[in-house]
């Protein structure tokens, strides 16, 4: 019974959620580009994800921690489900054409496997609001305006309804802020520790995320071979940044 009363509160917390967030949409239609982008849409991502974790571990401890991650995943399917029957289906969609490879019960699987991801983005999000900002400011390394990253479009993607539009929605996100935080931290790497890796798989492996590795100094050098290199590429006239930047196309 106490279970239970733990559930409903959870979901009452974000039913409540819910229903603001209805009638905010109704506002929304003017300055729907902004919701969609940093940082408002931190804002609302941190209202379905995070913010009801916390009011239920406030609440209840770890029960009630539980319980709202259960009521997450009932709304979930439940806005699926009734996105799809609003909107209607016209045509083949993504999960239809994934379960006829994985089967429909191990794609729903899988996506809910990958769900728990969620947490270590939001502190990728977190590192960039608030930790790259003064690492920057004191290395002299670039800025980036977060909205060109982290933002959502792809629900003015035709055809995309109920748990496509849910997981686009969540890959859109994801890859954004991915993304962002990988431009971070290539500039701190080049600039820090600009030193190939001994093992030429890993260097080949980081080379997708490090695209300039190849210039750094090679693994069989000494400290100096590290100084030159760097040297040759940081001034101090211009921001530090990692050595394919774009701003070092500029005159």
């Amino acid at each position: 019974m106490h279970g239970l009363l733990i559930f409903f509160s959870c979901s009452l917390i974000i039913f409540f959620e819910l229903v603001v967030f209805a009638v905010l949409t109704r506002l929304a239609f003017g300055v729907s580009e902004k919701i969609a982008r940093a940082p408002l849409l931190d804002i609302f991502i941190s209202l379905f994800t995070w913010v009801p974790w916390l009011s239920g571990w406030w609440l209840m401890g770890w029960k009630g921690f539980v319980a709202a991650i259960i009521a997450q995943l009932v709304f979930l399917h439940a806005f699926c489900l009734v996105h799809r029957t609003l909107r209607g289906k016209t045509g083949r969609t993504l999960t239809d054409a994934q379960g006829k490879i994985l089967g429909p019960f191990r794609n729903q699987l899988c996506l809910m496997v990958q769900t728990p991801a969620v947490l270590v983005f939001v502190q990728v999000r977190l590192a960039e609001i608030f930790l790259y900002p003064p690492v920057a400011w004191l290395g002299k390394l670039p800025t980036y305006k977060s909205s060109e990253w982290v933002n959502l479009s792809r629900h003015k993607y035709d055809g995309l309804i109920g748990y496509d539009l849910l997981w686009c929605w969540y890959c859109d996100w994801m890859t954004g802020l991915w993304a962002l935080g990988s431009e971070m931290l290539r500039n701190i790497e080049s600039f820090w520790c600009p030193i190939q890796f001994r093992d030429e798989r890993k260097n080949r492996n980081a080379s997708t995320d490090f695209p300039d590795i190849a210039k750094w100094a090679p693994a069989s050098g000494n400290m100096e071979d590290a100084v030159r290199a760097f040297e040759a590429r940081y001034d101090g006239k211009r921001p530090n940044s990692w050595w394919g930047h774009p701003d070092r196309n500029k005159p």
